[in-house]
């Protein structure tokens, strides 16, 4: 049992400034990772001149590494890529890995579906979409709600509310997916502060989901203290 649950899938997410996540792959790779995609994002700027962002990484160009490998692989190797990267640096990047409820189109996963096991987490990711220039609003609502930052990553939607015709041609406007790491405790306070503000509930405003944290590197301080 022991084996077959160290085979299930997991998500590593490595958030580095710009140019970096080529190394973060190479690195990877090194560690016996076969591969990965990296997104561009940005960190969030600053709210009436304080410093936002709780991984020191304001207002900068990001890359967002996902990474998908089995379990007792990430475990393995995060706190190495933590320890090469320097993670426990300010603006040196963050890592966390969440566990994978079920994946399709990859054969190297085939037939395994992930369960909820290991340490109890003691932060969650939440992900919010939204329609492009609304981000900061996210930004804004989990500020008020305690919350000190994120990471802003550009996408592009294809659902029945987001789209519009342009000369009889259907165009989907670009989304911006807001990434924020709080604490397991304040996960629902955010989340309520956001869905309020953005007026979650009427269709075509934004989708928010959460995701557990299993392990996180870069969040903290040498001293155990968390990074103001």
């Amino acid at each position: 049992m022991a084996q077959q649950e160290s085979l299930r899938p997991e998500l590593l997410c490595v958030i580095v400034r710009h140019g970096m996540g080529g190394k973060v792959l190479r690195k990877g790779k090194q560690l016996g990772f076969k591969g990965a995609t990296i997104f561009l994002g940005r960190g969030s700027k600053d709210y009436k001149s304080r410093r936002l962002h709780k991984f020191d990484l304001s207002e900068s160009r990001k890359e967002i590494v996902l990474i998908l490998a089995e379990r007792r692989t990430v475990e393995e190797t995060i706190g190495t890529l933590s320890a090469h990267f320097r993670f426990d640096r300010p603006h040196h990047g963050i890592a966390f890995r969440m566990p994978i409820s079920e994946i399709q189109g990859s054969s190297q996963f085939a037939n395994t579906t992930g369960e909820k096991g290991g340490k109890n987490p003691m932060y969650k990711a939440i992900f919010v979409i939204v329609d492009r220039g609304r981000a900061e609003d996210v930004i804004d609502a989990a500020y008020e709600a305690g919350q000190k930052g994120g990471t802003i990553i550009k996408a592009r939607g294809a659902g029945a509310h987001e789209t519009q015709k342009l000369f009889r041609m259907e165009i989907a406007p670009e989304k911006e997916v807001v990434l924020l790491l709080v604490k397991v405790e304040h996960c629902e306070h955010v989340t309520a502060s956001i869905r309020k503000r953005l007026e979650l509930d009427k269709p075509g405003n934004g989708l928010l989901f959460t995701q557990e944290v299993t392990e996180a590197y870069g969040l903290l301080s040498e001293d155990g203290t968390e990074k103001e």
